[in-house]
């Protein structure tokens, strides 16, 4: 039996980031993602209603059918367009996960669950972050990870989690079907390699056998990455740069931290700041940025939210299509519906300026900065005016949604999510095309 994955592997990133309560200073849970993924690969947002399902009804994940449970919770997501699985989300009871890549001593299946579908199958069923942990642990052990993560090519790969609810947060490894878990420190992250050592709070209960059986690395007490962490398959600068530094970013500012600071850590470049500069070569730390712009991967969406304890309105996901240092945070609430500029921003125009899809427009935005720095400048300023709008007309949604009854609040969401769908296209468009004719 396999060991060791035999598959050409590819280098993505993401990075996944949560600052619990006394890290923060509201004293509220906030979690965040960069979902990096091959370029030109777009993502949309997507919301998946609450529904009830018939006892002996299935589901079809991306390669694979599973039973259904009776009820699955309403989920506003983000995932690249082919898939059904997500790339990270919030659910309705405040559980906001994400995944990464993870290169591992197991060679996940060539049919499985993909680390998206867990994803969404926690958020779906899960009503806390230890509640999930368990859903996606059982999956695990009882289907195991498989199928590609590529629509152009066919490669499985290892996924890890970050799980958080407004009490607390678990971050989740698994290698193939075996598994070791810990709850999340005041501020934590995850990014592209196994990093649970011996410092877990739950191991699967074959994981220190299966080491054992393919003559892996074993120590007392068992050290989960010493066993399963691959540092072959792709160079350790991948990740080992990135994840040092969201914790660095996140540890600075414990105690203080706000959806901003989290925002920063997402929009990150290194020594560059929240200004990216080329100059890095691909054997150093520093080209592999959390906000991801170069080499095989470029982070394809991002997201924050605050994880409020027993709100009185449904929660908000802030988004940003693309690469967050050029793009704008956008808030949706869990209601409502969403557009279809936001539900088909993926749409390619077949090369036509204006007719691709919000993600295309901003693809081409961030492309613009990275080649013509005077002109990144005046893009992010005008983004940053943009932002700083919708962030006040939504507190002023808020506000005036006190109290309201929940057919008014989806009525509210919905027309909100028009009204920000139409100013990101509005803005966007026009900076591209302003750019357009700077560069002619």
């Amino acid at each position: 039996m396999q060991n060791r994955a035999q598959h050409r592997p590819a280098l993505l990133g993401c990075d996944t980031i949560v600052a619990l309560a006394d890290a923060a200073a509201d004293g509220v849970v906030l979690f965040g993602k960069n979902s990096d993924r091959p370029p030109g690969e777009p993502q949309a947002p997507v919301m998946i209603e609450r529904a009830t399902h018939p006892a002996d009804a299935s589901v079809r994940c991306q390669y694979v059918t599973i039973p259904q449970v009776r009820e699955t919770a309403r989920v506003l997501g983000s995932r690249p367009t082919w898939l059904w699985g997500f790339e990270m989300g919030l659910n309705e009871h405040g559980v906001a996960i994400g995944n990464e890549t993870i290169f591992a001593h197991e060679a996940p299946a060539s049919v499985g669950l993909m680390g998206m579908d867990l994803v969404r199958l926690g958020l779906e069923r899960g009503r806390t972050a230890a509640e999930a942990l368990d859903i996606i642990v059982r999956l695990v052990e009882e289907y195991g990870q498989g199928g590609s993560g590529y629509r152009d090519m066919d490669w499985p790969y290892n996924n890890s989690f970050l799980i958080a609810d407004p009490v607390e947060a678990w971050i989740l490894e698994a290698a193939g079907r075996q598994w070791a878990a810990r709850r999340a420190t005041a501020t934590d992250s995850i990014s592209n390699h196994v990093s649970i050592g011996a410092d877990w709070d739950r191991l699967g209960a074959a994981t220190a056998a299966r080491a054992r059986e393919c003559g892996l690395a074993v120590a007392e007490p068992f050290d989960f990455a010493l066993a399963y962490r691959d540092a072959t398959m792709v160079p350790p600068v991948l990740s080992s740069g990135r994840l040092r530094r969201s914790r660095q970013l996140l540890c600075e500012d414990r105690g203080r931290h706000t959806l901003t600071s989290l925002r920063r850590v997402l929009g990150d470049h290194d020594a560059t700041g929240a200004c990216f500069a080329r100059g890095a070569a691909p054997d150093q730390e520093q080209f592999y940025t959390i906000c991801m712009h170069e080499g095989p991967s470029r982070t394809a969406m991002a997201m924050v939210v605050a994880l409020e304890p027993s709100p009185a309105l449904p929660r908000t996901m802030w988004l940003a299509f693309g690469r967050p240092c050029t793009s704008v945070w956008f808030p949706l609430l869990v209601a409502g519906r969403l557009p279809e500029a936001l539900v088909r921003a993926g749409t390619e125009g077949a090369g036509a300026p204006g007719a691709e899809g919000l993600w295309w427009t901003f693809d081409r935005l961030a492309a613009r900065a990275e080649d013509a720095p005077g002109d990144g400048a005046r893009i992010r300023a005008a983004l940053a005016d943009l932002e700083g709008a919708l962030a006040r007309e939504h507190a002023e949604l808020l506000r005036e949604l006190a109290g309201a009854a929940p057919r008014e609040v989806e009525m509210r969401a919905t027309a909100a999510a028009e009204r920000v769908a139409r100013r990101l296209d509005t803005v966007a468009r026009g900076l591209c095309a302003a750019s357009s004719l700077s560069a002619g």
